[in-house]
C-alpha cells in the first residue's frame, strides 16, 4: 500500500484468533494423534483389527491416558464387529466424538475467573503446583488478562521459600501495573496471605492471586501449609479461596497427572492451568485430566509472552486436533 507521500505504508497484520493460536499450539499433539491414525491405516480400504494395536500406541503416546485409550478401543472394536465402522474417516470421527464427550463433561460449567462476588468481596484465587511447572509466570499472565478486563488485581507473594520467587512476582506486578503484597523471604506464608486479604478488602480489589510454594520433597508439610493459608484467607474474606488453580506442565504428561491427584486430594483444586502446551506431543493429557480427575482446564499456556495464556475451549481444542 502506497501513502500520499509515495512511501509504502506498513500494513497492520491482523492478530491471530484464539482458535488459530490454539491450532498452532497443538501441532505436535496432532501429529502424534490424528496424523498417526492416518498413517496407520494408509491405503487400507477397511480397518484391519490387527492395526488397532498401533492405534493403541498412538493414543497412549499422545497421553490420552490408559482409561480413555481402553474406552476408545472397546468402542471401536464393538463398532467393527457390528460393521458400523469401516474407514479411517469414520474411525477419526469416533475418536473425536469420544474425546469431545469427555472434555465437555468436565469443562461444561465454564465461568469467568475474577468475576466479582455478589457482596463485592474480592475473589480469591490460589495458584498451586510443583516448582518448575510455570506457576509464578502463569500468575503474571493471568494478572495481565484480568487487567485487560478492567479488574483491579492484587498479587500475594506467599511463596516465601523458593529463591527469587518474590522478586519474580514483583517483576510481573510492575509489568502489569498491579499491587503486590509481600514480606521478606522465609516469612510465614499464612501471614502474607492475611496481609494480602486485608489489603485487597481495603482497596476494593476485584481479584487476589495468591502464589504458593511447590516443594515436592516435603509434601505433607506443603499440604498442611496450604490448608493453613486457606483457613487464614477465609477468616478475612468468607468463602475464600473461591478458586484453587493447579498449574501443570503439559510436557510431564502422566507424571503431572500423579501430582495433580495429590494436590486435588489435599487442597480441593477447582481447575487446571496447563502450561507449555506448544512444546509437547503429549497434549492429550488434557483429556486424561478431564477423564481421570474430572477437573476443568481453565487456561492453557502457548508461549512466553504475557498474552500467551488462553482460555480453554474444549470444542476448539478437539477441532484443532482433528481438522
Amino acid at each position: 500500500m502506497i501513502s500520499l507521500f509515495g512511501k509504502p505504508e506498513k500494513v497492520q497484520k491482523a492478530e491471530p484468533s484464539l482458535l488459530e493460536r490454539l491450532k498452532a499450539s497443538v501441532t505436535k499433539t496432532k501429529a502424534a494423534l490424528a496424523e498417526t491414525v492416518d498413517n496407520i491405516f494408509l491405503g487400507q480400504k477397511q480397518i484391519d483389527p490387527a492395526a488397532l494395536k498401533h492405534l493403541e500406541t498412538a493414543l497412549l503416546s499422545a497421553d490420552l491416558g490408559v482409561k480413555t485409550t481402553r474406552e476408545i478401543l472397546d468402542s471401536v472394536r464393538g463398532k467393527l464387529e457390528r460393521n458400523a465402522l469401516s474407514d479411517t474417516a469414520q474411525l477419526k470421527r469416533e475418536i473425536k466424538s469420544h474425546v469431545t464427550r469427555i472434555l465437555q463433561s468436565a469443562n461444561g460449567a465454564e465461568r469467568v475467573l475474577g468475576a466479582a462476588n455478589g457482596d463485592r468481596e474480592p475473589r480469591v484465587i490460589f495458584i498451586v503446583g510443583v516448582n518448575g511447572a510455570g506457576k509464578t509466570t502463569s500468575i503474571g499472565k493471568l494478572a495481565n488478562r484480568l487487567r485487560q478486563q478492567d479488574l483491579k488485581v492484587v498479587l500475594c507473594a506467599a511463596d516465601t521459600f523458593r529463591a527469587a520467587a518474590i522478586e519474580q512476582l514483583e517483576i510481573w506486578a510492575k509489568r502489569n501495573g498491579v499491587e503486590i503484597i509481600k514480606q521478606k523471604s522465609g516469612s510465614d506464608p499464612a501471614a502474607v496471605v492475611f496481609d494480602a486479604m486485608s489489603a485487597a478488602k481495603a482497596r476494593n480489589a476485584d481479584v487476589v492471586l495468591v502464589d504458593t510454594a511447590g516443594r515436592l520433597h516435603t509434601k505433607s508439610n506443603l499440604m498442611a501449609e496450604l490448608e493453613k493459608m486457606k483457613r487464614t484467607a477465609a477468616k478475612v474474606i468468607p468463602g475464600a479461596p473461591h478458586d484453587v488453580l493447579l498449574v501443570m506442565d503439559a510436557t510431564t504428561g502422566q507424571n503431572g497427572l500423579a501430582q495433580a491427584r495429590e494436590f486435588t486430594g489435599a487442597v480441593g483444586v477447582t481447575g487446571i492451568v496447563l502450561t507449555k502446551l506448544d512444546g509437547t506431543a503429549k497434549g492429550g493429557v488434557v483429556v486424561a485430566i478431564s477423564r481421570e480427575l474430572g477437573l476443568p482446564v481453565r487456561y492453557v499456556g502457548v508461549g512466553e509472552k504475557a498474552a500467551d495464556l488462553l482460555p480453554f475451549d474444549s470444542q476448539e481444542f478437539v477441532d484443532s486436533l482433528f481438522e
